[in-house]
């Protein structure tokens, strides 16, 4: 034995797994995000910490295994505790309640909600070109409300580009009655 290692015992192997796999980052990855927010909503919730199986369920997941090597990578790299052999052990450490963290989160959020805006845009999109091709009345009040629903989303600069859209296809619908 080398000295220091007298007190020390072996890590579990998947624990060694977990050391390994967050060895090299300094962040959470976007899986261990979602563990920590969720543990973070439910520490604020209900007082106490998750177990396992409802982090398994909340953020789902379909093994055990796969929620406890995102805990382990947690805990490695600072952001939860957890106490040996206890129950509901999970506690947030203050490098997670710290702005940064949080800020992380957000940004996370924030990435995944301009993911979001850009499908609801096209799935908009979409609808625009099959009521152009051939306009009626009643699709014509179906994209007004879909244009609303994206001022109603915050999406403004979209609604403002549809609303042009919308006098477009309103003008052909006119012409079209005209003839």
């Amino acid at each position: 034995m080398k000295p220091g290692q007298l007190n020390q015992k072996p890590a579990s192997g998947q624990k060694q797994s977990a050391e390994k796999v967050a060895s090299n980052r300094k962040t959470p990855t976007k899986s261990e995000h979602q563990v920590l927010t969720f543990v973070a909503q439910f520490i604020n919730q209900h007082g106490y910490g998750p177990s396992y199986r409802e982090i398994m369920a909340g953020c789902g997941y379909s093994t055990l295994s796969a929620v406890s090597l995102h805990v382990d990578a947690l805990v490695h790299l600072g952001y939860l505790q957890k106490k040996e052999r206890g129950a509901r052990s999970l506690s947030l450490t203050e490098k997670a309640k710290t702005p940064k963290a949080v800020l992380e989160v957000e940004k996370q959020k924030s990435a995944s909600l301009k993911t979001y805006e850009k499908w609801i845009v096209e799935e908009v999109d979409k609808k625009f070109k099959e009521v152009e091709n051939e306009p009626d009345q009643s699709s014509l009040d179906n994209l007004y409300v879909l244009t609303g629903a994206l001022k109603i989303l915050g999406y403004d600069a979209a609604a403002l580009s549809f609303k042009s859209r919308l006098s477009e296809i309103l003008d052909k619908l006119e012409k079209l009655n005209r003839l």
